[in-house]
This record gives C-alpha cells, sequence and structure tokens, in this order.
C-alpha cells in the first residue's frame, strides 16, 4: 500500500515544476499519434502545494488537432460555471517575475506545447482542468487540489529521520466515521540548501483521505486515496472542499562544498569591494546577474531561475542568509508571520517591498550559488496618490530647504 502511494507522488512530482524558459524536446516523434484519448473521461488526481507552477500536460488528442483549448471548472460547480483557458501568453516567454498578484486564473495561465502552465498556484485554482478543443472536444482531464501551507514545524538538524510507516500513518479526524481515514503523506527531504554554511532542508506534507467510496471517474494510482481537496472525495465525508492545508517541516543542516580551484587574491579583493560575490565559504561564485525594479508598497515575488518545487532553493540578501526558521518562527505560514517570506515553491515574497529592500539577492540551487538579483525598490506615485500626500513629504521638504538655506549661506560668506 505504502509503494503504491508512494508512486503516485512520484506520478505526480514532473507536473510541478518552475517555468523559466520552455524549449520543444530534441525528440520530434509524435506522441499523440500512438494514444488515444479515452473513450470515457476522467480525471487524474493532481495535488500540490500554493505558491508552486503547476504543468498539466495534454496527453492525448487526435493527431489532426493543430490547438488545444483548456476548460476550468470549479469543483461542484454547474456547466454554466466553465470557463474556458484561451492562447492568452502561448506568444509570450513568461516568467514567474513577470506574472501579476491576480486572482485572475487567465492572467496566471500560458498554453505551451498543448500544456497547460498556471503560475502561482492558489486555493482558488483548484477544479476540474481539462483538454479539449474549440468544437467541445474533450480529449483529457484533471483533477487539480491546491493546498495553503498554514502549518511549519521546525526540527533540530541531528533529529533522527521518521520511516516510512511513520510518514504515512493515517492520522484520523473523525472517529464517529470510520468510512475514511485522513493522514499527512510527505514528499522526500530536499538537499541541504547551502553548502561550506549553515543551511535548511525542508519537504510539504499533502493532506489525504484513504477510503473505499471514493468516485470512481478520478483516476489515481491507489484507487483507495485521493487528496483531501480532490472531486473523489464525497460531500457526505464532512471534509470542506478547498480548504485543505499543507505541512511545511523545515530541519538545519550543513555540508562541505565540493573542492574548486581558489581564485586569485587580487581577484578576491575586487569582488569584496563591488560586492558581487554571494556568501560562499569556497570564495565568490561567477553567477549570472539579473537586475529589477519594482514600486513600492506592492507585493513583490523573486523567483530563482531554473528552480523548481522538489529543488533544494536558498535566498541571501548580500552576505547575510535569509533563514526560513528565522522568519517563520511563529510557527504560522500568512500575512501576519512576517513580510518578508519564502513561500512553498521556493519564492522570496515581499509583503509589501519597501525601500529598504533595495540590495543584492543571491539564490542557491541544489546548494550551489544560482544568481544574483539586483533589485532597486523605488517610490512610485498613481492610483489618485499625490506627492504631497505620502508621508515623508514634510520630511523631504524641510531637507531640502535646510541644505538650500545652508548653500545659500555659504555662498553669502564667499561674496563677503
Amino acid at each position: 500500500m505504502l509503494d503504491e502511494e508512494r508512486d503516485e507522488e512520484d506520478e505526480e512530482a514532473p507536473l510541478i515544476r518552475e517555468v523559466w524558459s520552455y524549449e520543444a524536446p530534441e525528440d520530434k516523434q509524435d506522441v499523440f499519434a500512438s494514444r488515444a484519448c479515452p473513450a470515457f473521461l476522467s480525471f487524474t488526481n493532481v495535488a500540490c502545494p500554493a505558491g508552486v507552477t503547476v504543468e498539466l500536460p495534454c496527453r492525448c488528442k487526435p493527431p489532426q488537432v493543430q490547438s488545444v483549448l483548456w476548460f476550468f471548472r470549479k469543483h461542484l460547480g454547474s456547466s454554466e460555471e466553465t470557463g474556458a483557458l484561451s492562447h492568452h501568453h502561448e506568444s509570450q516567454q513568461l516568467d514567474t517575475g513577470q506574472v501579476p498578484h491576480s486572482d485572475e486564473l487567465r492572467s496566471r495561465s500560458s498554453i505551451r506545447l498543448f500544456s497547460l502552465l498556471i503560475f502561482r498556484t492558489g486555493p482558488g485554482d483548484s477544479g476540474i482542468y481539462i483538454c479539449g478543443s474549440a468544437h467541445k472536444d474533450f480529449f483529457y482531464g484533471y483533477d487539480l487540489d491546491v493546498q495553503e501551507v498554514h502549518r511549519i514545524s521546525f526540527s533540530p538538524r541531528l533529529a533522527p529521520d521518521r520511516t516510512n510507516q511513520e510518514l504515512m500513518e493515517m492520522k484520523s479526524r473523525s472517529s464517529s466515521r470510520p468510512l475514511h481515514h485522513v493522514f499527512t503523506g510527505f514528499r522526500p527531504w530536499t538537499l541541504c540548501d547551502r553548502c561550506g554554511v549553515g543551511g535548511e532542508q525542508v519537504r510539504v506534507g499533502l493532506c489525504y483521505v484513504r477510503s473505499q467510496f471514493l468516485h470512481v471517474r478520478y483516476r489515481r494510482a491507489n484507487q483507495t486515496v485521493a487528496s483531501c481537496g480532490s472531486g473523489a472525495v464525497p460531500r457526505g465525508f464532512g471534509l470542506q472542499r478547498g480548504g485543505a492545508e499543507a505541512q511545511l517541516e523545515v530541519r538545519r543542516c550543513q555540508v562541505t562544498c565540493p573542492p574548486q580551484a581558489p581564485p586569485s587574491s587580487k581577484l578576491l579583493t575586487l569582488m569584496a569591494f563591488f560586492g558581487l560575490s554571494c556568501s560562499s565559504a569556497s570564495g565568490p561564485v561567477d553567477v549570472p546577474v539579473f537586475y529589477l525594479n519594482r514600486p513600492a508598497g506592492r507585493v513583490l515575488t523573486l523567483g530563482c531561475p531554473g528552480a523548481r518545487a522538489d529543488m533544494a532553493v536558498a535566498w541571501d540578501r548580500g552576505s547575510e542568509p535569509i533563514y526560513r526558521s528565522r522568519h517563520l518562527a511563529g510557527g504560522s505560514i500568512g500575512t501576519e508571520a512576517s513580510r518578508l517570506q519564502i513561500d512553498a515553491g521556493h519564492h522570496l515574497v515581499f509583503k509589501p517591498a519597501k525601500l529598504q529592500d533595495t540590495g543584492v539577492y543571491c539564490c542557491w540551487l541544489q546548494g550551489r550559488p544560482a544568481a544574483q538579483i539586483r533589485l532597486l525598490v523605488y517610490l512610485h506615485f498613481g492610483g489618485g496618490q499625490s506627492v504631497t500626500s505620502h508621508p515623508d513629504f514634510p520630511t523631504a521638504v524641510s531637507t531640502v530647504m535646510i541644505c538650500f538655506a545652508a548653500m545659500t549661506s555659504v555662498f553669502l560668506l564667499l561674496v563677503v
């Protein structure tokens, strides 16, 4: 039973990714020519934490169909509530830094190579997704369950790892309802997100239901297990649809960096003078540099290039590490936890961004420095806000007047 549940997680893992670039595969063989669509439309259950980028591939279609549409419907919704996700962003190369913070699903979705990409998923994105055509033909369907991470727990670095039996132990939430059991399924620990300095390991636990009375139209590797927010779970179980909570576990770690040729002392001095090095025990590392300008007072999200949800990602501000255990010490993830957060999709989130957030941010990928982002946060006036209404306007005016008076006094003194 445990092996089947682990196979189900492995099957879903490739669907969760971080998209910075999307290229066609080298193999040009038409995979749709040898794969027939099912005669009876069913829905593949996919569960993921909020904040990640999800890819839903259209696994089958008729060879004569050259383009597809994706249809979305909320769980338990009527047919009138079904919406079509068009080729809104198909011709654009989007990354998560260009996706707006919006509750509108169409502004965060893109169709590429017949696959549907949903950036920065949220609980409101849970529902039924169907790959079809403009002629209302339906080829393949998904049952997506996005679970918000509300609980976070920290364990010491040397704590013994729990066995698979303990990880998949069923936790019944209703002793009076023996028809179903609710448990948390944890994914494997990531690698240590830093080398040479203290780092962290994380893993996500998603909510699942085991029952013999799940809806047969929803396909799973294990027919008796589905995610808590899945449409396969009967309403009679009393589980709130869309209210399933995921868990995040964090533990400390420290590993040594692989040996590499030490840089020259002149290069070390030059890099340190310009502040171009991320914090690494082995010295400065040549990483790509990105420049980003964003207005203050808005939610800002930084993504690490090439990162995926199953990778180990860490963030530094200059040479100071940003630890989850420090910024989320309250044990919860939300607006009140911390203004600066690292979400389940490994994004660095500012809620909101302020002028003092301007600086150099370095991201680590799989324990190695991966990129450097030079962030400039500037004041933005708009939306009916005038310059004089800003709270710092009186201070700025007084500073300018004082400087003007001082310069005038010096000029008069020199003239006399």
